[in-house]
Order: structure tokens, then sequence, then C-alpha cells
């Protein structure tokens, strides 16, 4: 397989060209560090595997679901995109939860998929995916086949850089069997540049506006994770001692929860947000949207005397915005400019936010509460290990007896799907050799990609992975009452009896460990951490 070199300096000696689309798109893949393929494998993707390149990794995943959610995870913590390569339309329609969360994530990746021959589409054959570029629409940023087979290179070309551009996501791009082994031209390096600054008068207008107020309050959401602005906004927050709060649905860590001004999360629930908000003259959402909201909700957006101002990289997220005024460009180079200006006068520092009450450990014969079990967690975990999370109806005890406080070390999906997690996990690991990686997830969802354990194995990769055993859909019968379910009435299709997860993980190469005696925990956690193997512990709680 020829390098980028050896492609260019051949096209320029006038040598005489026989590149296929393979070599000319290895060489971009190359170019670019997308040497990992995250794959499921199916015929009409082999072709693109012949002489596989030995500076490449092909990582395996046993479900298409699997294989995004790993890809999703390497490039959040790369910052760079993740090549997937999908069966046909069996396996785009397998993945297409996880692609809708990577959308919703903003995580670039290059998601290809197989196609039938050319010249046998028209007889509709097996394998065929019919009007393959709608099938994962709206939820890529991108989508094409492209006409003929020497397209195919810049097709991935532009794919790539539209995926790199903020707001980042997911691109589709489907290629016929066929068409790698034909001729093609190498693609010319390019630079494209990913990040917009903001417009300088309304940076202006909204600078003027915090230095002017009494009581401001920042909302702060992934974005500011993903721009890697999280200590710029560390320090505009001292600056204006503001209190900080984080927003609903908030998928990074976007400020130390052991901050003094951080004053906790904000619900998605429109009443609620107000009445935690009261009070403050300005609101400054950073990094999200202004407001997630999951119920229905009456009155206003924002308390009666405030003004909110929004920056953000995503127009279409500003767009909707229901008031305010919103700034869109680079969130890292916005609040970069705010930081340029003069110090304002100083503010009376606002009050702390209350310490949650000690857990204690359960009684003999009875299950522990997930809280003890996550201030044991918070206890055993080094501040800078990164936990990769989903159990949803523990959200509000992780929120209280699990703080994180530095950047990169909190990864949770923003669109509500579950299975992201657990390969999530596996994909973050990859990403951040010598870290130790807690994957945190409930019962239910494990059970939509526990595959990702295999993964985790055959690469050998340092992650634990916690499991909150409740024996339910807790957040379904959680939710439920707003629904007009009274407190008796059955949630049908929530119960969920007899999984047992140690057995399961055995079975894929994983040790597992069952705890259900809050006082064995910590010695347990701590072993499995220390191990800087694979492992897998299940704790029964309440």
């Amino acid at each position: 397989m020829k390098d980028s070199r050896e492609l260019h300096a051949g096209r320029h000696a006038g040598a005489p060209q026989t590149l296929t689309v393979r070599e000319v798109v290895i060489d971009l893949m190359r170019r670019h560090g997308m040497t990992k393929v995250f794959a499921n494998p199916g015929s009409t993707e082999l072709p693109l595997f012949r002489d596989f390149p030995e500076d490449f990794d092909y990582v395996l995943g046993l479900q298409e679901a699997v294989v995004v959610g790993m890809a999703d995870g390497y490039a959040q913590a790369t910052g760079n995109a993740a090549f997937v390569n999908l069966h046909s339309a069996a396996g785009v329609g397998n993945a297409m939860g996880n692609i809708f969360t990577a959308y919703k994530n903003q995580t670039p990746l290059i998601v290809t998929a197989g196609q039938q021959a050319r010249s046998i589409l028209p007889f509709d054959p097996f394998l065929a995916s019919v009007r393959a570029t709608e099938l994962p629409q709206p939820y890529v940023k991108f989508s094409l086949e492209p006409a003929r087979a020497e397209d195919v290179p810049l097709a991935l070309a532009r794919a790539y850089h539209i995926a790199m551009q903020e707001p980042k996501g997911p691109v589709f791009v489907s290629i016929p069997v066929d068409d790698w082994d034909r001729p093609a031209e190498p693609v010319p390096p390019r630079q494209v540049s990913t990040r917009v600054q903001a417009e300088p008068a309304a940076l202006a207008q909204l600078a003027a506006a915090l230095d002017a107020c009494e009581r401001p309050a920042f909302v702060v959401g992934s974005s500011i994770d993903r721009a890697g602005a999280f200590d710029a906004v560390v320090a505009l927050a001292e600056r204006h001692n503001a209190r900080v709060f984080t927003a609903p649905m908030c998928a990074r860590c976007a400020f130390p929860e052991d901050h003094r001004l951080f004053a906790g999360f904000l619900p998605p629930m429109r009443e609620k947000i107000v009445g935690l908000l009261g009070g403050h003259d300005l609101i400054l959402v950073i990094g999200a949207p202004a407001f997630t909201y999951h119920v229905e909700g009456a009155g206003p957006h924002v308390p009666e005397g405030a003004s909110l101002f929004q920056l953000v990289e995503d127009p279409g997220l500003a767009a909707w915005t229901p008031v305010g005024a919103s700034v869109v460009g680079n969130v890292r180079l916005g609040v970069e400019a705010l930081l340029a200006r003069e110090m304002p006068n100083e503010r009376v520092a606002p009050p702390v936010r209350a310490v949650p009450p000690v857990a204690t450990v359960n009684a003999p014969g009875e299950p522990m509460t997930t809280a003890f079990a996550l201030q044991t967690l918070a206890q055993v975990r080094d501040a800078q290990d990164i936990v990769v999370e989903e159990a949803p109806s523990a959200r509000p005890v992780i929120q209280q007896y699990l703080p994180f406080t530095q950047a990169g070390t909190f990864y949770t999906m923003n669109s509500g799907g579950l299975g992201y997690s657990m390969p999530a996990a596996v994909g973050v690991a990859m990403a951040r050799p010598g870290r130790r990686i807690v994957c945190l997830v409930g019962d239910g969802s494990a059970m939509y990609s526990i595959q990702a354990l295999w993964s985790a194995a055959q690469a050998r990769l340092p992650i634990t992975f916690v499991i909150l055993n409740n024996r339910r859909y807790a957040a379904l019968q959680e939710f439920a009452p707003a629904f007009g379910f009274g407190p008796k009435d059955p949630v049908q299709g929530t119960d969920l009896p007899d999984l047992d997860f140690v057995r399961m993980a055995e079975g894929m190469g994983v040790r597992g460990q069952r705890v259900e005696q809050g006082s064995a925990l910590r010695d347990v956690l701590s072993h499995a951490i220390d191990s800087g193997e694979t492992r897998l512990v299940e704790l029964v709680v309440a």
C-alpha cells in the first residue's frame, strides 16, 4: 500500500497512475488520522479490507450499535472524526439508535456502508440498499452515494470536512461493493478551518451586559468540554463571581462540581428552571441549549427581570432559542474574547451550594442504596479517572454523590437513547491509553449493548463496568405519575427480574463479581479499578 508521499510524488513525476479507490481512500484516512476502523463485517464491505495496511486497526463490534458507540466514544475523546464501516441497509438500521445519539452528541463520525454492485442495482438484488442516502437522515449532516466509483475518495474527503465543521456530527457515504478496485486520482491535501469566531459586535453587546449586571448566573453545557474551554469558563465565572449551573441533559463535565461557584444542575422542566434561576438579572448560557425541556411547561422561560444571552456554536440551536440574544461562534474563542476585556467591578460572592448528607451502609439483609454505592465509587476513584455513564434513573443521585472536577472525565449521551455508554467506554479507553475508565450503567441500559464487554476484553482495556441492578426500568416507573399513573398502578414492561450480569460477563471473557452488601463494596471496586483489566462489578441496589 503506497503512502501519501509516494502517491503524490508519482503523480508529479508524470508516472502512470494505477491507483485504486481503495488505495486513495486508505491514504486519505491515514492523512486525517483515521487509522482505526470501527466495523462489523458484511459481504458488500469486504473489498475495502483486502491488503489491509499494517498501521491500521480493525475494531470489531458484535453488533452495529456497538460499532457506532465505540466510534463515538473514540471520536469524542480524541476530538477527531472516527471511521465507521457498516453492512448495507441492515447494518445501518441496527446502528441508527447510536447514529441518532452521535448526532445529538455532535460527534464527528464518517459512517460508510456497503452497497450492492452498480451493475446489478437495477435488478433489486439481495442486500441492495434502496434509497441508501435517505436511510440515516435526518440524523447525519451529509449523506451521499457517489455517482461514479472514481468520485468515492472526493466524497469521503468532503464528508470528513463537513463532519469536523462546528457543530460537528456524523456524515454518511454509501459505497457500492465494486467501487474499491476501480481506478481513482489521488486527493490533494487540503486544510479547512473548522472554528468560526463570533461576530465582534454581538460579543461586545454580550460583554457590556455582563459587565453591567449585578447578579449573573452562568448555565454551562457539553460544548465547553468539546471546545476545550473548561479552564476559560472557570476563569470567566471567577472574574464575575457568577453562580454556575449545569444545563439540563448535559453530556460532559462543563465546570468543576466542587467549585465554590457551582450551584448544581438544572432539571429539564421550564418552571423549575425559572425557579432556580430566580434572583439573577443576567443569565449567560454557554455551550448549551436554552433550554432542553423533557415535559410540557407554561409561563416564562427566564425569571422576571432577567435578560438571557447564549454563546453557542450551533446556529440551528440558536435559531429556536425562545428569548434573549444568541451569539454564534466557537465557544472557546468566544469565552477567551470575553476574558480579554478589562476587569469588571468586583461583585459579592454568591452562597455556596449545600453538601449532600452522608449515605450510610445498608443493614444486613437489605439492599444498599444507590447513594451509598455512588458515594463509595467517588471515594475509590481518582479525580482524573474517566466515567462513562448511562444510568438515567440514578442521574440525580450521581449529581449529588459522584462529583466531576476535571475536563474530559465524564461522558454520557445527549439523546436519551440507550445502548451508548458501554461501547462508548471502549472507544474512550482506546483514545486515552493509560487512563482508568469506569462505565457506570443501569441494568436496563446494559442489555442494549452488552456485547461491548467482548470488544473490551479482546482489546485488554482497563475498564470497570459497574452495573446498578435495581431489577427494573426505574426511570419509567418514576416518570409514570407525570402521565396520570397512580402510586400503585403497574407500569407494563418495566420489571427486569432474573438478569445475571456476572455470568453474562464471564461468557464474554470478562471477570465479574456481584456485590449485595455495602460493607464489601469499597474493596471490590478498588480491586477492580486498580487491576488494569476489563472487569465487571454488579451492584444489587434498592
